[in-house]
């Protein structure tokens, strides 16, 4: 028996693929990539792919180079990882990745009945692996910790204690982003000289006690270190709020962390 393959059909086929799989693991892992990058491994996957399926190759080499080969050079090119453990981890978050994706495209079948449906559904299915995945991680690190973070303004630095505490799911409602929340006796040593060139705005908010309105300001970035996990994340020009009053009553930390900004990035 014998079947007709159109190689640029493929190519395209496991190039959109391969992206969408490489794209969720770097999301996953918050490799610091371009989506360029991402793409150049793709497609180096997509090609590699066709020439071995057109190649007279026998059918355990084909296998050996499909499931470690390929999907190796994948993860070297696209994600820029070298031998190790981080390597290893894409990898099989890859694999991962690839089981999620097929059991919903699998769901979704009865309903494919063109290629442009397809890719449609694959675009659907990224996006709903990312929703779940980001679900799971909200779940995993909403639990209360003081952690240390480091404000950058202008070229000083300050660090600062925060509680990560699932409590504070404050936004702003103009972009939706997570807002979180500093003592007025830190805010004015952070602003201190920048305080006159430092935007600042006000944004409505509502706890137990009642409601009112909060200044906050945009600070460079924001790095916080998270001792349990051992990991580190940055915030572009994330959203600082200004509290009427210490945020501890014992002083233990000096900061409210909003959970969310552990995965906005």
């Amino acid at each position: 028996m014998y079947y007709e393959l159109y190689i640029d059909v493929l190519f395209l086929m496991n190039f959109m693929m391969d992206s969408l799989l490489l794209l969720a693991v770097k999301k996953v892992m918050n490799c610091p990539v371009s989506n360029g990058r991402v793409f150049l491994g793709s497609a180096a996957g997509a090609a590699l792919t066709c020439l071995v399926l057109a190649c007279p190759l026998p059918s355990a080499l084909k296998l050996l180079a499909g499931y470690v080969g390929i999907s190796s050079i994948m993860v070297r090119t696209g994600l820029n990882l070298r031998w190790g453990k981080p390597f290893w981890k894409a990898f099989v978050l890859l694999y991962v990745a690839a089981f999620f994706m097929g059991g919903i495209l699998q769901v979704l079948r009865p309903w494919i009945r063109a290629g442009s449906i397809f890719f449609a559904a694959a675009a659907a299915a990224y996006y709903l692996l990312c929703g779940i995945w980001r679900c799971m991680l909200r779940q995993g690190r909403r639990q209360s910790q003081i952690c240390e973070v480091t404000l950058h303004i202008g070229e000083k630095a300050f660090q600062v204690l925060a509680l990560v505490d699932t409590g504070n799911g404050l936004t702003d409602p103009l972009s939706g982003e997570p807002v979180s929340v500093i003592d007025p006796g830190c805010a004015e040593q952070i602003l201190g000289e920048e305080k006159e060139s430092v935007k600042i705005r006000y944004i409505p908010y509502r706890t137990v006690g009642g409601e009112g309105v909060m200044p906050v300001f945009r600070v460079g970035q924001m790095e916080v270190s998270l001792e349990k996990e051992g990991e580190k994340f940055q915030a572009q020009r994330p959203l600082i709020g200004i509290c009427e009053g210490n945020v501890s009553e014992q002083e233990d930390y000096q900061m409210i962390l909003n959970p969310d900004i552990l995965i906005s990035q």
